[in-house]
């Protein structure tokens, strides 16, 4: 009897133990496909919105090696002193949508959606003015005359760009923050495909050479926009989310720009430190080579890239929804599974990037130096992004708590205290060249990585949870 006493609470105990599991098990599982639901989508509109600046470059190729380079050097300059800060300002609606929109606050998307806009069209103005003087700046930075003329002129004929470009990073942080991403992917898929025949158009046919390639991605990021914002007027997924214009999106905003700010030197320093590597590969010996085979690296490494960087939205929708639903748990068990799924595809793509180090560099020379040399670097590659992989979801994670300060300053230190400077002492001192600057950028990952993930592993979820209804309910009043 004793032992029939004993042994049945042990049964109970194992059974609910076992039951606990699986509640886990499937709880995991519908996490995983929810974020792939998101990412996949996310990871095909990334990819579609890069692709128009390479096929614009592409296109000027063909039209002589001092217009690649202009086009080139303007790409690049528009990146670093626009595009870039655009998108980091933008990406503080990954926040305030994703808890309204979890807080059930719907209407404060729209809100914040115009919101956005009016700040990032502000924004625009200045930024205009420097892309209009880009010939001037580039000279004043010690770029060649003719070069940085033809970057001038490309970089004028863009500036309707940059317009556009605020408007679209908007409209896309709106509807993801609502799990709406298949319309986004079908209308950059159709932007992507009309910007091959008007690039084709302007560049060859109009007779405006490479401002026709520039004017081209205005006109695709235009129609793109007024695709998405159609759609918005339309469609009756956004019909509590999006109820018009209002006089209430010009109210306190001051609170968009306290969280803007953080959020584009939380974006921008990561994407400048890229850039400062570029241009200090023109200061090694044999900068030719140098440059040529970090340009092919960087281009390499952002289109793998494409990868984790849906998954990073994913992450920043699912734990922004969850913490303003007050389901702190659901917000933690979010960002774990985004964490474990983009650790195992960057162990894939490393392993993939390994395979063919030897074979890629054949699809931008042929020369055999230029190739053993991206065989090299694509083994540094293959860390640096799974790294990349895991502090990218870690970043999206910080988007959707709203850390974008905390973000900021880790991106800071990582980057410009320890990384950049570990790659000139390696590169410079130790002379490992280009490849000693891409280990330095591998450090700054890695610290970036780790100091986000100890951030992450010592949250507090359920004050998370409370900051993010405290954020939304003054929208209330």
């Amino acid at each position: 009897m004793d032992t029939q006493n004993l042994e049945c609470p042990l049964i109970v105990e194992t059974v609910k133990e076992e039951c606990k599991k699986r509640r886990r098990n499937d709880e995991i599982l519908v996490e995983v496909k929810k974020l792939l639901v998101l990412a996949g989508p996310l990871m095909s509109v990334n990819f579609s919105l890069f692709a128009l600046q390479v096929i614009s470059v592409m296109f000027v190729g063909h039209l002589g090696e001092l217009a690649l380079s202009g086009a080139s050097m303007a790409t690049s300059f528009a990146s670093v002193t626009g595009l870039s800060l655009l998108m980091g300002m933008a990406n503080a609606l990954d926040t305030l949508c994703g808890q309204s929109y979890g807080a059930k606050q719907y209407h404060m998307l729209g809100i914040h959606m115009q919101r956005a806009m009016f700040v990032l069209l502000l924004a625009s103005v200045p930024l205009a003015c420097i892309w209009s003087n880009a010939e001037h700046i580039l000279v004043l930075l010690g770029q060649d005359p003719e070069i940085a003329a033809e970057a001038g002129s490309y970089a004028r004929y863009m500036i309707p760009t940059i317009f556009a470009y605020g408007f679209l990073q908007c409209q896309i942080r709106f509807l993801q923050a609502q799990n709406i991403v298949l319309p986004m992917m079908f209308s950059t898929g159709i932007t992507t495909l009309l910007h091959l025949f008007s690039c084709w158009i302007l560049v060859f046919k109009s007779g405006l050479g490479n401002k026709g390639a520039a004017l081209a991605n205005a006109i695709s990021y235009w129609i793109n926009f007024l695709l998405l914002a159609v759609y918005v007027r339309i469609s009756p997924s956004c019909k509590s989310t999006w109820t018009g214009l209002s006089n209430e999106a010009f109210q306190d905003t001051w609170q968009y720009i306290r969280l803007a700010i953080p959020s584009a030197a939380m974006f921008c320093l990561e994407i400048w430190s890229y850039e400062i590597m570029v241009l200090l590969s023109g200061l090694l010996p044999n900068p030719k080579l140098e440059t040529s085979v970090l340009s092919i690296s960087l281009n390499t490494c952002w289109m793998v890239y494409m990868i984790p960087l849906g998954l990073s939205g994913a992450t920043s929708v699912r734990v922004s929804n969850e913490l303003g639903a007050g389901r702190p748990q659901a917000a933690r068990l979010a960002a774990c599974t985004a964490v474990f799924l983009v650790a195992t595809e960057g162990i894939v793509a490393a392993i993939i990037l390994i395979s063919v180090r030897k074979l890629w560099g054949y699809c931008y020379s042929t020369e055999e130096e230029v190739v053993g040399y991206v065989a090299e670097m694509l083994i540094l590659i293959a860390g640096s992004h799974f790294l990349d992989g895991i502090q990218s979801v870690l970043s999206g994670t910080a988007r959707g708590c709203g850390w974008q300060n905390i973000g900021a300053a880790v991106n800071l230190g990582a980057y410009y205290l320890f990384g950049i400077p570990a790659g000139v002492v390696l590169a410079f001192v130790y002379h490992f060249g280009g490849k000693g600057l891409w280990l330095g950028i591998n450090l700054a990952v890695f610290a970036q990585a780790l100091l986000l993930l100890i951030v992450t592993l010592c949250t507090n979820w359920e004050k998370e949870a409370k900051k993010a209804v405290d954020r939304v309910t003054p929208e209330l009043t």
